[in-house]
Order: C-alpha cells, then structure tokens, then sequence
C-alpha cells in the first residue's frame, strides 16, 4: 500500500488506485500524512477543516470525518487500524515506504551523500527517480488548508534543489548536451528561478553554443527586469560577462 501526496491524493494497493470525494475527508487525510507518525490535535485540525470558522459542534464533526476516514481504510485499504486516537488528537502510522514522500526524502538524502563521494552515476540516478514522483501539482484541490498550502511551497523548493542537483550531478558526467532540452523546460516553467538560466548558459556554452548560451541571459535579464524590476542575480551576470570574454578558465566543464 503506497499513500501518494506528490500530486493528487490518492491510495495505491496492489495496482489499483482508490480516492477520496468527501473534501474534509480528504483534507483529513492529506493532514494526517503530512505530519505522518506525528499526533496532530483536535484543535489543529478545526482550522484545518474550517478554517477559522469552526462549527459550534465542530469536536463532533472531527470524530465524524474520522469515522469515515478509518471505514475508507478498512474498505478500501489497510490490513490494520492505521489511524489511532491518542490525546490531543489523532496519529496516522504510516511506513518508510508507504509515503511516497518519505521515500522522496530518503532518494535526496541519497543523491546528496553520492554528490559528497562524487559518485556522480548514483546521484544522478537517485535525482532522476525523485524528480518522477512528483505527479502534478501538490494537493492542489486541498489548497484550503494552511498545513497544505504550506507543504506544498515547502516541497516545491525540495523539488526545484533535486531539479538543480540532477543537472549538476550530470554535468560532472559530461552530460551538458542531455540536459540542455530539459533546461530550456525547467527555465521555461520557472522563470525566475535563476539557477536553471544558469545551468542552461553553462550547457549550451560546453557545447560549442556561446550565442545560444548570450540569448538566454538577454531573454531572462528581460523576464526578471519585467516581472520584478531587478536585474540578474551576481552569479548570472558574471556568468555572462565571463561567456563574453570567453573565459575557459572559469566556464570549463
């Protein structure tokens, strides 16, 4: 069984994909994994369920949609009661490879001790991986709750430092012409992550493509000066300068 909340929610067992409709459910759901193995009170969860209107019997409706959450289990799911009552509220147990988040972590923890050996094949190997997981936007229909929302922007900066460490690990292996087409994508979907520009400009610049490499500076000084009334970060506009002296020294791969 595999709880899935890189993307949509959604419960995975033997090939079979099961879902929740019920939005406060689901929302328990979400919450429960988030802090997974971590008790999460009856107080917390009224404000992630009502915000900061809680019903008058708003104890009573937890207990409710807790109710429904364990038959969904039961049903659906789980060969034991998962989801446990424990003062001040509730705990769902959840194992290292039940949560596709838990098993994201372990692959960066991974891909950073291999960048540390310089084991660049593993690293690059175990980003590549993480980066999969993700299915889509974050828990997006459950953007209503804080916990969520705030998972979700912690996570895509997890998920942008795998990006960029994926590039990393494989322009140590020589790969800078694999990566140009899946940088031009990064920095197209992210444009003003500055990093990915960066990358990109060292990509193409490594393969023979400096006019290439000066087109994306000008097209993201354009975007950042636009957007945010800034210009480049130090890195890139170094990095530019450097690419117009032809600075081998520094842009050598």
């Amino acid at each position: 069984m595999v709880y899935q909340i890189l993307g949509p929610l959604r419960v995975v067992k033997d090939g079979h994909v099961h879902t929740i409709k019920a939005h406060k459910v689901k929302t328990l759901l979400a919450v429960l994994l988030i802090r997974g193995n971590q008790i999460v009170s009856t107080e917390q969860l009224f404000a992630e369920l009502w915000e900061d209107a809680p019903p008058r019997r708003a104890t009573a409706g937890v207990h409710v949609y807790v109710s429904q959450l364990r038959k969904f289990l039961a049903q659906s799911m789980a060969t034991q009661d998962q989801l446990i009552t424990r003062a001040p509220g509730y705990l769902l147990e959840v194992g290292s490879d039940e949560l596709d988040l838990m098993v994201f972590r372990r692959l960066m923890q991974k891909g950073r001790a291999s960048m540390r050996a310089r084991h660049y094949e593993e690293a690059s190997g175990a980003f590549s991986v993480a980066l999969d997981m993700r299915q889509g936007p974050v828990l997006d229909d459950l953007r209503d709750s804080e916990v969520v929302t705030r998972f979700a922007a912690w996570f895509e900066e997890l998920w942008l430092e795998c990006a960029e460490l994926l590039v990393e690990s494989n322009f140590f292996l020589g790969r800078h012409r694999e990566m140009v087409s899946f940088l031009y994508g990064l920095a197209g979907d992210h444009p003003l992550h500055e990093a990915f520009y960066r990358q990109l400009m060292l990509a193409l610049y490594r393969c023979e493509r400096r006019a290439d490499a000066l087109q994306v500076y000008t097209a993201a000084r354009g975007t950042i000066t636009s957007e945010l009334g800034l210009e480049p970060c130090l890195a890139l506009r170094e990095l530019h300068y450097a690419i117009l002296r032809g600075d081998d020294d520094r842009l050598a791969g």
